[in-house]
């Protein structure tokens, strides 16, 4: 599985962006799919995941702002990110694993990431 991601940008506080991850290859509606965030001088952290029945996990950093979903039929995971914050300025990464996973190890494929960055 090949992922590409898309979507970052420079945003203000308060704004809102979407990201998106279209996934090459077969069998994407059975992965478990996965956005990661890694800020300057810190570790990779998990944002959001989804099931392949559409079951969702978030940061506690990002519950109530950012949504996850997925279009089994475009190949693609969205991650829609509203009331943005300075903080949430980082590269995002999507990911794919086998089963339901938050954690990076658990995650067997990675797109490149796209960089969002909040300004004030």
């Amino acid at each position: 599985v090949q992922l590409q991601a898309s979507g970052g940008g420079l945003v203000q506080s308060g704004g809102s962006l979407r990201l998106s991850c279209t996934a090459s290859g077969r069998s994407f509606s059975t992965y478990h799919m996965g956005w990661f965030r890694r800020a300057p001088g810190m570790e990779r952290e998990f944002v959001a995941g989804i099931s392949w029945t559409d079951y969702t996990d978030y940061a506690e950093s990002v519950k109530g702002r950012y949504t996850i979903s997925r279009d089994n039929a475009k190949n693609t995971v969205y991650l829609q990110m509203n009331s943005l914050k300075i903080e949430d300025t980082a590269v995002y990464y999507c990911a794919a694993a086998v089963f339901r996973a938050t954690t990076a190890l658990q995650y067997r494929y990675w797109g490149q990431g796209t960089q969002v960055t909040v300004s004030s």
